[in-house]
Parts: structure tokens; sequence; C-alpha cells
């Protein structure tokens, strides 16, 4: 993403856009564009602020300053004065007026603009990846230099604790922690494991990273190999992406030539070698312990837990399993200390997230920013606002097995903790933002079609359940539900979470949980009413 000196947001709530905000949005872009500001000045329209005594507003950031009410015959001498000269348009400055929460971020954050914080993409783009020199060049392998030759396990445990890096595939465990339940595992045959059989839906940051920067992957596995005591690792790498397996393997290939790979690594007595195993297409592989029964040349299917695989993995002994994006931060941490490391977000949750932006704004695709950031940030400054001008309805967060978080919470703060509390899931850090024409039935019904048809079957509750779950879905959607039904629906979404054997079953019904919990009016409306309020389902072509 490119980096702007100012944002300029204009209201688009239901009054705004009756006064005239699509005009002055328009005007804005032509006169920013007059005036040779295009490549400095980000333009976007933002949702219901909390205040509509002066709309449309148009507010220049990171000053914060308001203006408002704004017609587009006023937009020219705005864009001069603020944007071109950089003086304050004081006779366009709306009424003195505390902002409401819903973009408490203006005054909160006041003075900098939310940016994008490089960590694990650093390199993306920059280095060739097929290069391990250019590597090497920008700062490649200095961190596993230092590890080997001046810490001890002990040393980097205490360093990715002291960090607070938590896993970053969804469950937020943390990283340090789970690296020491494998050192202190008994036994002398131990494995690493990178786990990038990225398939959740609409998730591809790892595709990224694998592409953009293979070494930075490899030399975590060596660090993690050094500090856990295993003398072999796996990268296991979803099938489809070709292009990362062919950079990894030729990556693995240079850090051997080099001697990062293999025997006395650094001259010591450390001995180190990777191999890549590639998936077969099964989204239940990535879980964990299905991944291990890939590997071992069984059918892809999880294992009762426990025993975990930090005691009992790979062949029976203890095994570490992180995914591309936790180990990506493992080099950048160990070479800058904890203490850098934890600036960024918030203290629970320090570092930052990779998100892929999809759905309806008007900008998709990968950011990296600090975690704690909120959904309306990610729709307004990196999403540039939504499509058409459309509403806020809900976002689908990490994917498939993620939360639908509903408009009223995009303004908590995207976090482990804070999404905890609030009652949804960060997830692997897809975001699909969804206006006011989706229909929550509907996505629920997309939702567990997925999951039926990715099951293992392995367990009933999930075999059963989701298969149950889709039909009651389908007869909603179509006008034939019942009230009975929306019952069913919990005690189903209950069960799969209470006895699912893995992580596929018990979050499959989160989305049911999501929809009956925020937007039960909405759905009640398919069975009471016989209409879809959003005209999708094929009930109805029309809205109420």
């Amino acid at each position: 993403m490119k980096a702007y000196r100012s944002m300029v947001l204009v209201s688009s709530d239901s009054e705004s856009i009756a006064r005239g905000a699509e005009e002055v949005f328009q005007t804005l872009q032509s006169e920013i564009t007059s005036f040779g500001l295009e490549n400095e000045i980000s333009l976007s329209m933002v949702g219901d602020i909390g205040r509509h005594d002066a709309v449309p507003l148009v507010i220049v950031y990171p000053e914060a300053v308001v203006y408002g009410p704004v017609h587009k015959d006023q937009v020219h001498h705005l864009v001069e004065e603020h944007l071109y000269k950089g003086r304050i348009a004081a006779d366009l400055q709306a009424p003195v007026k505390e902002l409401s929460g819903k973009i408490a971020w203006l005054t909160t954050r006041k003075g900098t603009l939310p940016a994008e914080q490089r960590i694990v993409l650093e390199r993306a783009g920059v280095i060739d990846p097929d290069s391990i020199e250019d590597y090497i060049i920008h700062d490649g392998y200095q961190a596993l230099a230092r590890v080997i030759t001046e810490m001890t396990p002990e040393d980097v445990f205490s360093t990715l604790e002291k960090s607070g890096l938590r896993g970053r595939g969804g469950a937020g465990f943390p990283t340090g922690t789970k690296w020491r339940f494998v050192k202190k595992a008994p036994g002398t045959k131990k494995y690493v494991i990178c786990n990038a059989d990225e398939s959740e839906p609409g998730t591809f940051k790892d595709r990224l990273i694998l592409e953009g920067d293979p070494h930075s992957i490899i030399e975590a596995l060596i660090i993690a190999g050094y500090a856990v005591g295993a003398d072999e690792g796996y990268l296991y790498i979803r099938g489809e992406y070709n292009l990362a397996q062919e950079r990894v393997k030729k990556a693995i290939a240079q850090a051997r030539e080099m001697g990062f790979l293999g025997e006395r690594i650094f001259g010591t007595d450390f001995n180190f070698d990777l191999h890549v195993h590639i998936g077969a297409g099964a989204y239940i592989c990535g879980e964990e312990t299905a991944l291990i029964e890939s590997i071992e040349g069984k059918r892809g299917e999880p294992r009762a837990r426990p025993p975990y695989p930090t005691t009992n993995g790979l062949w029976g002994k203890p095994t570490l399993v992180n995914n591309v994006e936790t180990l990506a931060n493992v080099p950048p941490i160990l070479r800058n200390g904890a203490d850098w490391y934890r600036s960024f977000g918030p203290a629970t949750s320090p570092g930052t997230k990779v998100y892929t932006i999809l759905g309806n704004v008007n900008v998709t695709g990968l950011i990296e920013v600090p975690m704690g950031i909120t959904l309306r940030e990610v729709i307004a400054i990196y999403g540039k606002g939504m499509k058409a001008g459309k509403h806020f309805k809900l976002a689908q967060t990490g994917g498939s097995s993620g939360s639908i978080v509903p408009a009223s919470l995009q303004d908590t703060p995207m976090d482990f903790d804070s999404f905890a509390k609030a009652g949804v899931a960060l997830g692997s850090g897809a975001l699909l933002i969804c206006d006011e024409d989706t229909c929550v039935v509907d996505l629920a019904k997309v939702l567990l079609n997925f999951f039926r048809k990715e099951s293992c079957g392995k367990c009933n509750p999930c075999r059963i359940g989701n298969q149950r779950a889709y039909e009651i879905l389908t007869n909603i959607s179509e006008g034939t539900g019942k009230m009975q039904d929306l019952d069913d629906l919990m005690l189903l979404s209950d069960n799969l979470y209470q006895l699912s054997n893995c992580g596929l079953g018990q979050t499959a019904g989160a989305p049911i949980r999501d929809i009956l919990t925020h937007f039960r009016a909405e759905v009640e409306a398919h069975i009471r009413l016989k209409v879809c309020p959003t005209g999708i389902c094929p009930m109805s072509g029309k809205r109420i």
C-alpha cells in the first residue's frame, strides 16, 4: 500500500448522501488531481461517524480537522487552503463538537496516520526471492548466526516469551511457551514443521510470504530446530501453491550450499536439514495433527488430543508445528529484541498482523498493520471505503472458520483478547467485507456447504451436524423454515463446538451462532414473513 501524507474522509451516512456527499467526494477527486496531489492525498468515504449536525463532513487526517457542512462549491477553497497551502480553512470548519466513539481513532491517534508496519513482509517485493545473496544483504541469516553462536535455547525461549509473540494461525497461543514445551518433552529425536497448507477461503498471506521471502521461513525453522533440539524439519505446502513450492525448494538448496543447512552449521555441533511435503488439496490437513498424519503417509484425519504434538507428534516424537506468519516473525524478533517488537500493537497482543482484504470495498489486497487496528480503519484507509457508497453490514474474519462480525463491533480493536471479549474470533487474517445487500442466511448456508464437503467424516458431530445444519439453512432460505429450526440450529452449533474431534467441526457452528446472535431479526423474517430482506434468497426477488 502506498504511503500518503494526508488522508481525507467524506461522511457517507444516509443523511450525508442526501445532502450531497457524493458530489463533494467527486469534486474532491477532481480538485486533488488538478492540484497535482493525487500521489500525496488518500481520499475515502466513511460511514456514520456519530454526528449529523453539519453533514456532509470532510475530515482531514492526521490533523483530525473536521469541516462541515461542506458544499461542492466550497471544495476548491478547502483543497487549496488546507491540502495545497497547508493552512486550516477556518471558515469551513464544523462547529466544535466531540465525535462519537464510532470514529474515536481520529482523536486517539491524532498526529499519526495509521500506516502499514512491515515486519513479516519487510522484504517481500524488495528482494529477489530466488537470490540467497539478496536475502543476506537485507539482514538475512543474521538472527540465525546470533542464536547459534551467542544464545542458548533458554535465551531464545525467554526472548520470544518477552516479545509476546502469539500464534498467527488463529489460536493465538504464546509461541515461546509452545517452543519450551517441545524442548522439555522427553526424547532425543524431535521435529519442527511449518504449516503452509493455507486452505482457508480468502486467505493468501502465507503464499505471499513464501513466494516473496522464502529464506525467512527457512531461517526461522533452523532457529526453531536449534532451540527445541530437533535436527530435522518439514515444510508442508499447499498443493496448489506451485510457485511457492519452487521457490522454497530452490531456497533450501541454496541454504545447503551456503552451509546454513546440513552438518556443523556455523562451525558448531548443530546439524539440521529440511524437507518439503506437498499437500493434496484437503482443507482438513491445515489442522496440525491431520497434517502430521499426511506427512506419515496416512489419510489426513485429525488425531484425538491429548496427547498433543508437543509430546507425541510426527512418528510419535515431540514436534513443534507453527504456521508461516508466526515463523516469519521469529528472525526479526531475535535480531532486534523483544522490546522492539512490543513497540507495535497493544500490550496483550504485540506485533503486526497480515490481513487479506476482500469483498465489497473499493480496494482489495494484502496489508500488514499493527495489531489493534479496527475494521473501520481497515475499510476507510486500506479498502478506500465501501463500493458504490453502500453501508458496511458485516465482516467475516479468518475465512470460513472465523467469525461473522457485525457493524456494531467495527470499532473493536482487532487483537486476540479484544475480539475474544466481544465474543468473536480474529482467525487467520482473512477479512471478507460485506455490504447491506448481503443476506446472512445465504452467507451461513455457503459456509456450512463448505464445511460439510470438507469434513473428513471421522466424527459424527461434524459429519452429520454440518449436513443437517446445511439442510435447515437451505429450507429457511427457500421459505419453508420453521421457528423451531432456530433452536435446532443453536443446538447443532453447540454440539459441533463441544463434541467435534478437531477445529474444523468446532468452528463450523460459528456462522450459525453469529447470525442468530447479531442478525436474528433478519433470519426470522425468512421464516415468519417468507421474505428475504435483501432479495438474495430464492423465496423472493423483492425487499421489505
